[in-house]
């Protein structure tokens, strides 16, 4: 009777570890989802950005066709940030995307009837409007890593995530040119 009722314990402690260990799977593929999920939010808003920008590049062409290098900074820098791929990568292709971007918002300062105009006016202003979508997506998605590497670095989870191939993934963070306090000028 003694065995019988210590194989009951047994079996009764082997479904309870199956059930802890299936619940924790769970749990990080679904965190792994999200992560997954965030991290195509950024690329559509990236993707919509990349769009943007040969528009606005032909705007300030028509003013400042001479302005040759700064059109080709922003087209390289453009193809660099669509071939990105991972976080790290696509930060920094980001990046240089943004500093080459600046320069052609330089170069339109230096044309009022080109700042006056309402084309470029309003793709200045989707393209405003499409980087704060891209900062709330980037927030969503560092916070879904933040969720998933919790899950994946910490005990019981840890060890059905190293049995598993559950590995931390990578932040998305912000540009370097993102970091900076930009004085704002409305003359």
């Amino acid at each position: 009777m003694g065995v019988v009722i210590g194989m009951m314990i047994f079996v009764v402690i082997a479904l309870m570890v199956c059930v802890l260990i299936i619940g924790l799977y769970n749990s990080l593929v679904r965190k792994r989802n999200s992560v997954d999920n965030a991290w195509a939010h950024i690329r559509v808003q990236l993707e919509r950005r990349h769009e943007l920008i040969p528009n606005l590049v032909q705007a300030v062409k028509g003013y400042a066709a001479h302005e040759r290098r700064t059109f080709e900074a922003v087209a390289d820098a453009r193809a660099m940030a669509i071939a990105a791929h991972g976080p790290a990568a696509q930060a920094r292709a980001e990046d240089a995307l943004t500093k080459a971007l600046r320069s052609v918002f330089a170069v339109a300062e230096a044309y009022p009837r080109l700042q006056a105009s309402r084309n470029f006016s309003e793709l200045q202003s989707e393209l405003s409007d499409t980087e704060n979508r891209i900062a709330y997506a980037r927030q969503y998605y560092n916070d879904a890593v933040l969720s998933f590497n919790g899950a994946v670095q910490t005990l019981p989870s840890n060890i059905v995530a190293g049995a598993l191939g559950f590995e931390a993934r990578e932040f998305f963070s912000a540009p370097e040119t993102d970091r900076v306090v930009v004085a704002v000028d409305f003359s």
